[in-house]
């Protein structure tokens, strides 16, 4: 078996930031049990398999693409930067001649198009309700211990917690804030939770970049402690951020060691068009 693979830094113009995310290429059928060991063997957040639809089909002239994606430990129903990563690889590398591509997912049919700052998502919007404390009192307290809460909410969608901290925080408090994963499975192994996002209200800019809003990851549950930058979080944050600021066009900063930026606009149709940049970093052949 010869597999053609690359790694791509997501939600970046620069290599070694972002979120780095394996890209197979399936020629032909891939034995099931092997995509698991193969995105063990990468240990990266994702892995991504795009695979032909039709056997004519062609990686650098088709524009629909089966695409699934894998963590070390499971298969998850969406991860965006491994869809920006695929996008990035098909029309950079392998030259793809379309603007506008279409992947098969779990989550449905997404679409990444080529503009001039980078790739844009076409990714679902989902709705965020209420959350209540006493039900994940324990989660948080184990998480952040007595960090300040402001709000608490919920996408049954994604199973995504979403925690706003206190507005007095600022964003070296969240870059810098320790958040304790390790114990988060003892804690919350019912299955309601399955990543765990902290966010932030972004300050004006003065002499720098200014962000409508800042944000962490956390998702032990799939095997992955922090992920640097994360688009699946981005479509549930897109939804509870454009209803505090009244905004459709936003800029946030995932603010993990890696750091990554996404351009965030809400459609008519009620889905979310996430931007980002990508860097190819390595490409090369799987043997097994």
């Amino acid at each position: 078996m010869k597999l053609p693979i690359f790694i791509a830094d997501a939600f970046t113009a620069r290599a070694f930031r972002g979120n780095p995310a394996a890209v197979c290429l399936l020629e032909n059928e891939l034995d099931e049990d092997m995509h698991q060991k193969i995105a063990r063997e990468m240990n990266l957040s994702e892995t991504a398999f795009i695979r032909k639809l039709h056997p004519t089909d062609n990686f650098a002239q088709s524009s629909c693409f089966g695409l699934r994606w894998f963590t070390p430990a499971s298969e998850v129903p969406l991860c965006g930067h491994a869809t920006l990563a695929s996008a990035a690889v098909l029309f950079h590398k392998i030259k793809n001649m379309n603007s506008t591509l279409t992947f098969v997912t779990l989550s449905g049919e997404l679409r990444a198009r080529q503009a001039e700052d980078g790739i844009v998502l076409d990714l679902p919007l989902y709705p965020v309700y209420p959350q209540d404390f006493h039900e994940v009192e324990d989660l948080i307290k184990t998480a952040i211990g007595n960090t300040l809460v402001q709000d608490i909410c919920y996408s049954p969608d994604t199973r995504k917690l979403l925690l706003r901290l206190s507005d007095t925080y600022n964003r070296s408090f969240l870059e810098n804030l320790k958040v304790n994963t390790e114990n988060l499975l003892q804690v919350e192994n019912t299955g309601k939770v399955k990543g765990l996002i902290l966010t932030l209200k972004g300050e004006p800019g003065g002499q720098s970049q200014s962000f409508d809003f800042y944000s962490r990851y956390f998702a032990p549950w799939v095997g992955v402690a922090e992920d640097p930058v994360t688009g699946s979080a981005h479509a549930v944050l897109s939804s509870y951020w454009s209803q505090q600021l009244g905004k459709k066009e936003m800029h946030a900063f995932q603010c993990s060691q890696r750091g990554g930026e996404l351009g965030i606009s809400l459609r008519p149709d009620g889905r979310v068009d996430i931007r980002g940049g990508a860097a190819v970093v390595l490409e090369g052949t799987l043997t097994a």
